[in-house]
């Protein structure tokens, strides 16, 4: 039983929570490698996109919670998830057009699009602070729980319980959907095609007759699907605070830097080494070591290697350590 009770703890307090922040970093990063691959740049406003989509979903969340209209045991955010989408995709067409589009055109280096982004990245910032402010949000409605830790433990016998929360399973369920649906748009569409076509060879794509335009128009309507996504589904599971996704740039990055910039399946596969690498180094293991050791050598601190503060230092620290031995990622990606 002691067994099963330590299994039970370290699902509660770390598969389950990791699997939920590895989905979240997965969806994030596959924006930012779907940019890096295509447009050829690292977009440091990534994670303040994130933070305006998510800030336009939580308005209409707010009207629709206003005018009596839910989602059941689900959150209303889902319903309002679209229409934060629609808004982000103008953003980004529209930032594209009165910014990027200029240095793509005097065919500037990778490093100043970079830092044209950062500039972008204050701009959003600014924005999103302005239609939201700074506080700090909850707008997760409908049931809780899936399971509660009661609940588990009145079924089992077992004297650790196990909850799941419902915005934890609904991020792993969406964010299986949207990776199912990009890999079949990006190898079963002509549009897709033509993408990773630009992607691989841009020269050979255009003597193809590939319209780089569109392509660029497609890569940002995907790229603004994908942070409002990320943000919301990350917002509904914690909260949501702009300065929190400012911050959220870090292990996105090294996710997608982790499994390899410009392949989407490194990113999935480096959002979720990131998150359960910061989730188990950041986590207190007393709890599931008292099952497993006997009495005598039971430990008497946390047993807890970094506290939660230095959780995106976990992040930096893997970051180096692959670069340093693997420049190219782990699926084999662009070098950076």
């Amino acid at each position: 039983m002691d067994f099963l009770n330590a299994i039970v703890a370290f699902a509660n307090f770390v598969f389950v929570p990791g699997l939920a922040y590895g989905a979240q970093l997965a969806i994030g990063a596959l924006g930012v490698t779907m940019i890096y691959g295509i447009l050829r740049f690292s977009n440091f406003a990534h994670g303040d996109t994130m933070a305006f989509g998510t800030a336009i979903t939580i308005l209409f969340t707010t009207a629709f919670i206003s005018m009596g209209i839910t989602f059941g045991p689900l959150p209303t955010a889902l319903l309002a998830l679209p229409f934060g989408i629609v808004a982000t995709i103008l953003l980004l067409l529209g930032t594209d057009w009165a910014v990027y589009k200029f240095y793509r055109q005097q065919k500037a280096s990778p490093v100043i699009l970079v830092i044209v982004s950062m500039g972008v990245m204050f701009v959003m910032n600014g924005v999103v602070r302005f239609i939201i402010g700074v506080r700090d949000i909850r707008f997760a409605d409908g049931e809780r729980f899936i399971i509660t830790a009661r609940e588990f433990k009145e079924m089992t016998g077992l004297n650790e319980g196990l909850a799941i929360k419902t915005t934890q399973a609904i991020t792993v369920v969406v964010a299986f959907i949207v990776m199912a649906l990009l890999f079949w748009f990006l190898n079963k569409t002509r549009t897709g095609k033509s993408m990773r076509a630009f992607s691989d060879n841009e020269d050979l794509a255009l003597l193809s007759g590939i319209n780089p335009d569109w392509v660029v128009k497609v890569t940002w309507m995907i790229v603004a699907a994908l942070a409002t996504t990320a943000g919301v589904l990350y917002g509904l599971d914690k909260s949501f605070k702009a300065f929190t996704y400012f911050q959220l740039l870090l292990p996105i990055f090294a996710s997608a830097i982790v499994g390899g910039l410009g392949n989407p399946l490194g990113a999935i596969a480096g959002g979720f080494v990131i998150a359960f690498s910061e989730v188990t180094i950041t986590y207190a293991w007393k709890k599931v070591l008292v099952y497993l050791m006997p009495d005598s050598l039971e430990p008497d601190g946390l047993v807890q290697l970094l506290s939660t503060d230095y959780k995106f230092a976990v992040s930096f620290a893997i970051l180096i350590i692959v670069l340093l031995f693997k420049p190219t990622g782990l699926f084999k990606g662009q070098s950076v």
